[in-house]
């Protein structure tokens, strides 16, 4: 597969508290692959970063070869297009693990949407967190 969108999440009860990623793969308007994953108590910023690392593994193992992101976290966009040093003692293993991902690729976007252009991801973000919250 040549091309996909990733629409990506994370969101987290209480910062940190239980926390869940979304992600919505599709290519030319059709999903693909929608993914709600509980990750246990982490921050946000933890959570946004799980969801795009996870994204870039599914696109991968999809075989796509460039990847447009789609993010409502201008934090996270900027660290990754390296406008924004990570500090986060806790996040920079994942920044690195994202770069490392991101490599794998022909080539990657990352793009800062609006929230409301990405309520799917949110809403299978917090689908995962209300799933655990239930079963706990």
């Amino acid at each position: 597969m040549k091309h996909a969108e990733l629409y990506i999440d994370g969101a987290a009860k209480g910062n940190p508290g239980p926390a869940g990623i979304g992600v919505i793969i599709c290519r030319d308007g059709e999903i693909l692959k929608n993914i709600a994953q509980y990750i246990g108590r982490a921050t946000n910023n933890v959570a946004e970063y799980t969801a795009l690392i996870r994204g870039l593994q599914e696109a991968m193992a999809l075989k796509v070869q460039k990847v447009i992101v789609n993010t409502d976290s201008e934090l996270l966009c900027r660290q990754i297009k390296k406008e924004y040093k990570v500090k986060a003692p806790h996040i920079i293993d994942l920044y690195k693990r994202a770069v490392e991902l991101i490599s794998g690729f022909k080539e990657v976007t990352v793009r800062h949407i609006p929230r409301e252009e990405n309520r799917g991801a949110d809403k299978l973000a917090n689908i995962a967190v209300k799933k655990a919250a239930v079963k706990g």
